[in-house]
C-alpha cells in the first residue's frame, strides 16, 4: 500500500509473516501480515510531540461524524471530537485505548488509503462509554473491488503473554458471524458512507453485500482484521537515537511478539469457518513511556473539553 504523506513514521516492516519468518508452521500463512513502526528522536529524545501531534491531526475521523467534520474548521474541530472523549479508562490494564484508536484510525487513513466510514469514537452512546464492536471500521476502495478493515487497537506496558492472550480473545470475539453482522448493519445504517464513497454504484455494492440478507460466509474473503499494539518498550526507552542496532533490536522483538500473536490466534481460531479466508495484519509500534503518553493525551482532551 502507499503510505501517504500524513504518515511520518518509519515502517521497519512490511511484510507477510511467513516471509519475514519462513516455516513458522503457523498455517494457513497466506493471510497473515505484519507491519512494524517507530518514531524517530530529536535532540536525544523520542519525539513525544509529534506523536501527540499524530493524534491531534487524526483525531476529528474517530469522533465526529462526517457531517459534523465538514460543517467545523480547527480549533472548533479539536473543542467538537474532545467532547466525544474519555478523561479515564476503567480498565488499567488497557488505558490509553482510545488513544490506539485513534491511532489506529490515521495509520490506516495514511499507510492503507482507508475511508473511515463508522467513526466508533461518536457512535457511543455516551463519552463515558468504549465505543463498542471493533475500534475501527473502514473500507478500502482498489480499481473496482473493496475490502472491509475491523481494527483492534490497545496500548499495554508489555505485550508479553498474558497481553497478547487478551488481544486474541477479543479477536476472536469480533470475527463471529453475530458481531460482523452487528458491524455490517452499523455500516449500511449510517450516512456517512453515502458522504464518503462518491462513487454510486459502488457505494451500492458495498451496501448489499453488506445486508443482513447476504450471508457472512460471501464476504469473508473481503474481511481484514488489523491489530494495533503501541506498547511500552524498554529498548526505545534506552536509545537516543536511530542507529542500524536499535532497529535491529526492535525488528526481532517484532518479529517474536507477532510469531507469539499468530500461534495464540491460530490456537484459538483455526477451527472458525473460513479462518482461512480473513486477513490478519499486526501493527506494533514501540514508545518510551506509556504513561508520560497518556498523561500528555488526557491532558489535552481536558483542555480541549473545557473549551
Amino acid at each position: 500500500m502507499k503510505t501517504g504523506n500524513g504518515f511520518k513514521f518509519e515502517i521497519l516492516i512490511n511484510d507477510f509473516f511467513e516471509k519475514i519468518n519462513p516455516g513458522s508452521g503457523l498455517a494457513p500463512v497466506h493471510n497473515k501480515k505484519i507491519i512494524g513502526l517507530i518514531n524517530d528522536y530529536e535532540d536525544g529524545d523520542w519525539r513525544f510531540s509529534k506523536f501527540q501531534n499524530f493524534i491531534w491531526d487524526n483525531i476529528a475521523e474517530t469522533a465526529l461524524s462526517q457531517r459534523e467534520r465538514d460543517s467545523l474548521v480547527n480549533h472548533s474541530l479539536l473543542t467538537a471530537a474532545a467532547k466525544n472523549l474519555r478523561l479515564t479508562d476503567k480498565d488499567k490494564v488497557g488505558e490509553g485505548s482510545e488513544l490506539a484508536e485513534i491511532i489506529l484510525y490515521g495509520i490506516m487513513k495514511h499507510h492503507f488509503g482507508a475511508l473511515p466510514v463508522v467513526p466508533k469514537i461518536f457512535y457511543k452512546q455516551n463519552p463515558q462509554d468504549n465505543a463498542k464492536g471493533a475500534d475501527s471500521v473502514h473500507i478500502v476502495i482498489a480499481g473496482d473491488e473493496f475490502t472491509i478493515w475491523f481494527g483492534e487497537a490497545k496500548f499495554y506496558k508489555s505485550i508479553e503473554d498474558v497481553s497478547l492472550a487478551r488481544v486474541v480473545e477479543s479477536v476472536a470475539n469480533s470475527i463471529k458471524s453475530e458481531k460482523l453482522k452487528k458491524e455490517n448493519s452499523i455500516i449500511v445504517n449510517v450516512n456517512d458512507i453515502d458522504l464518503i464513497v462518491d462513487d454510486q454504484e459502488m457505494c451500492d455494492r458495498i451496501r448489499t453485500a453488506l445486508s443482513p440478507q447476504e450471508s457472512i460466509d460471501a464476504i469473508k474473503s473481503k474481511i481484514n482484521i488489523p491489530i494495533l499494539l503501541l506498547y511500552q518498550c524498554g529498548i526505545t526507552s534506552s536509545h537516543v537515537e536511530i542507529t542500524a542496532s536499535y532497529r535491529e533490536q526492535v525488528i526481532n522483538y517484532q518479529k517474536e511478539r507477532a510469531a507469539a500473536y499468530f500461534k495464540k490466534q491460530l490456537t484459538k481460531m483455526k477451527s472458525s469457518h473460513k479462518y482461512g479466508d480473513i486477513n490478519f495484519h499486526i501493527i506494533l509500534f514501540p514508545v518510551p513511556s506509556k504513561k508520560t503518553i497518556v498523561d500528555k493525551f488526557l491532558a489535552n482532551v481536558k483542555h480541549y473539553k473545557d473549551q
